[in-house]
């Protein structure tokens, strides 16, 4: 295990924040995290993924483990499903492009979203009416305190819109090492709902839609709307789209009978953040190297050198400016570190 001091971080986050690691390690195998875990020399440790839903703040003051752990696996197949089995340090958009090269169903909503397999779960990724919930099995991690493993059944993992219990009640208790999969070979279970996808695959010319054409359909929306972190940098959706009861929904559409919605329960109601932000008159704008993105306001950006700091004030600015106007509260989809 080679440990490196004053680590630049600057590559490790999709943000490009230029934040160090006081001690940093890169880790192949379970047995090489287990020995990072357990190093009595570094008592406090700060796991890394792909880097793709944090705000570097600040320099880390800890050993830094990044989880580089690789593998895909068929666990077992039948008629018309395929369990499959992938390492935390796989790159999710990856991983979903090779499922669908198989032929396989059930991620392709879910196509371009940064990061890696192994902090998936935490977040409870989701795109365009699919949830990673509707085709997780389960989920290995370690113990952080002891280094034992669990395995973590779906129901266990107490899901949420954005949530689990690893953001929650178990928040820096284990480390996800390995996140198991069902996937459909022929009866696909397809979402199209999406007006977007419907638009998208109309213009491809597409009318009996396979997983691969709502793959494509979703990663040309995408293209469209978010920037590529390797040449702007950010961590695609910064804020939750808020849920609101159906009686405050009652009251803000009376004031706001233009703004977009969908309905989550009998009860609940989803308002697009981004519309609300670029109603607030944020989308576009530019403080220093901070800003919000030009075609899709629910993306902050950092144009070359602003420091996480900055970008975290334009985030309480941006959601200051959404409450007063619409009495709506907005909260952010990445960790702030």
């Amino acid at each position: 295990m080679q440990v490196q001091e004053n680590y630049s971080l600057k590559s490790y986050n999709t943000f490009g924040i230029a934040a160090k690691a006081r001690f940093f390690v890169s880790v192949a195998t379970i047995s090489e995290l287990k020995e990072a875990l357990a190093s009595p020399l570094h008592p406090t440790k700060f796991i890394l993924g792909g880097g793709s839903n944090m705000l570097l703040t600040k320099d880390i003051d800890a050993l830094v483990i990044h989880i580089s752990l690789k593998g895909i696996e068929v666990l077992s197949e039948e008629k018309n499903h395929v369990t499959v089995r992938v390492m935390a340090g796989e790159n999710w958009h990856e991983f979903v492009l090779y499922t669908l090269k198989q032929g396989w169903g059930g991620l392709e909503n879910l196509s371009l979203i940064p990061g890696n397999v192994g902090t998936a779960p935490i977040q409870n990724i989701g795109a365009y009416g699919v949830e990673l919930k509707d085709r997780m099995v389960s989920c290995k991690a370690v113990s952080v305190a002891d280094g034992s493993e669990h395995t973590f059944p779906l129901e266990a993992c107490e899901f949420g819109y954005r949530n689990s219990i690893f953001k929650h009640r178990l928040k820096g208790q284990f480390v996800i090492t390995e996140v198991v999969f069902q996937l459909t070979k022929h009866e696909h279970d397809l979402h199209t709902e999406y007006g977007a996808i419907r638009e998208q695959l109309k213009t491809l010319g597409i009318t009996e839609a396979t997983p691969k054409d709502i793959a494509e359909a979703v990663i040309a929306i995408r293209q469209q709307k978010l920037p590529d972190p390797k040449t702007l940098g950010n961590s695609g959706s910064f804020f939750k789209n808020p849920v609101i009861s159906k009686t405050d929904f009652e009251r803000f559409q009376t004031l706001f009978p233009e703004a977009p919605y969908y309905i989550v329960s009998e009860t609940e109601i989803k308002i697009p953040a981004g519309w609300l932000i670029e109603q607030a008159g944020f989308k576009g704008k530019r403080f220093g190297d901070a800003g919000v993105h030009k075609n899709q306001a629910l993306v902050l950006v950092n144009h070359e050198n602003a420091t996480g700091e900055e970008i975290w004030n334009l985030a309480m600015k941006i959601q200051k400016a959404v409450h007063e106007r619409f009495g709506i509260t907005i909260e952010p989809e990445v960790n702030i570190i």
